[in-house]
């Protein structure tokens, strides 16, 4: 339950900066930096700025959150861009 309260609250953070500037288009970059999921001919699509991959429907258990910052939005951008590129990534550190 507090992984989801965490994405929850990220959600409204994001949806409230989305707003206060002033996002309408689908192509807003704001928006386009967002990770979002699509159904598409029976699969499900992930997308994040220009990168597209297939979901791998990986289950990694129900592990806890501690939060969610720019920061980790910014690894979700490098590492499907990458992945969507056929490369990897190596996060290491605290938050890796």
């Amino acid at each position: 339950l507090g992984a989801l309260v965490v994405i929850d609250v990220h959600a409204r953070d994001v949806l409230a900066e989305m707003t206060s500037k002033g996002v309408s288009k689908e192509n807003d970059f704001l928006w386009l930096c967002q990770l979002r999921y699509y159904w598409e001919e029976s699969n499900c699509i992930v997308r994040i700025t220009n990168a597209e991959v297939k979901y791998g429907y990986e289950y990694l258990g129900n592990t806890g959150r501690l939060v969610i910052t720019p920061l980790t939005d910014r690894c979700y951008r490098t590492l499907v861009g990458a992945f969507h590129l056929n490369l990897n990534g190596a996060p290491e550190g605290p938050a890796g």
